[in-house]
């Protein structure tokens, strides 16, 4: 292979962030245990208070996971929740497993062929509950099995972001195999309303951020009259250390950031994990992703020695306060000098 893989560096940012989800997790876990016999008219045993103790986990974090990105685009306060997401995701999986586990050794404990076996030739009733479950179940472990930055540097951030966007299928699985099994239940309706309101919730936090950022990328200028160059926005509507965000028709997203009285452009997207570089901003004189820190010089889209990361550049004119931007990329890693504002 061409990729070596290197150990994860366990940073003091990422072991806060791990002990405070491995604690919320179990106390959820024990909260669960305890407290679901005493609000339920149905009895359960051990293994059955088990076994939704899990599953109600997994489907809590995986939907968390799928909050994270639109609450960061609404307020940057969210922006920490992101920068360990993948960690997330991996206890979202390992709890989805002991889901599994426990299903395994208790509603298949005493068939006379394998509980593997047995799971999947079994579907009780009309409708395929356990067939969504194996699936959401599987993209799971995928993505998990995927989320160290080794499959990122041999796939590439394009082929394993296309590839992590499955997260979305696993959670319409597991919507769909909580509504034709668990749903089915009598004296389900609390379950219900509080999975319709989860999914509501995660929809309306979709729809909210992708709106605002169409609000975002249609407040531009009407195009420049002289082609290719377009008018991107005013120069003074631009923070000290942040970017202005916009979309050529038909192009990538540019981010245009402001530093010490210049403005320079370059692509939106991080080398690393295609994250959104014109919602970070500029420290120690770098552009700064927000999801991992990975940081780029202004002027030629490169990181700083030793790292070797590069990004696309753009050339910016200035024309009476307006910010003129020519939307074909320069290629990785090409010096613009940076446009001096008056």
């Amino acid at each position: 292979m061409s990729h070596r893989f290197v150990p994860v560096g366990w940073t003091r940012s990422k072991i806060l962030y791990d002990a405070a989800l491995l604690g919320g997790v179990a106390a959820y876990l024990v909260a669960y245990v305890r407290l679901a016999p005493l609000l339920g008219a149905t009895p359960l045993d051990d293994q059955s208070l088990r076994m939704r103790a899990f599953g109600s986990g997994a489907f809590l974090l995986l939907t968390l996971a799928l909050a994270i990105g639109p609450l960061a685009r609404l307020d940057p306060r969210f922006l920490p929740l992101l920068y360990n997401r993948r960690h997330l995701g991996v206890v979202t999986c390992l709890l989805a497993l002991a889901h599994a586990a426990e299903v395994l050794g208790w509603h298949f404990a005493f068939s006379p062929t394998p509980g593997a076996v047995a799971l999947l030739t079994t579907e009780p009733g009309a409708l395929p509950f356990i067939a969504f479950g194996l699936l959401a179940l599987c993209v799971l472990i995928l993505l998990a099995a995927t989320s160290h930055d080794f499959w990122l540097a041999f796939l590439g951030p394009g082929l394993w972001k296309g590839l992590h966007q499955l997260i979305y299928l696993a959670y319409a699985a597991v919507v769909a195999h909580l509504a034709f099994g668990r749903l089915q239940d009598p004296g389900a309706l609390p379950l219900a309303l509080l999975l319709g309101l989860a999914v509501c919730a995660l929809l309306a936090l979709h729809l909210i951020a992708a709106s605002r950022e169409a609000r975002v990328d249609a407040d531009i200028a009407p195009p420049a009259p002289v082609a290719p160059w377009l008018i991107a926005g005013r120069a003074a509507a631009i923070p000290e250390g942040r970017a202005l965000v916009v979309r050529p028709p038909g192009g990538e997203k540019v981010a245009i950031f402001r530093h010490e009285g210049r403005l320079s452009a370059v692509s939106h997207l991080c080398a690393h994990q295609h994250g959104p570089l014109g919602e970070g901003q500029v420290l120690d004189g770098c552009i700064t992703c927000p999801w991992h820190g990975y940081q780029y010089r202004l002027e030629d889209g490169r990181s700083p020695p030793p790292f070797t990361e590069r990004i696309a550049t753009y050339r910016l004119r200035l024309v009476g306060g307006w910010i003129w931007l020519d939307p074909r990329a320069n290629p990785p890693g090409t010096h613009v000098p940076a446009l001096v504002l008056p």
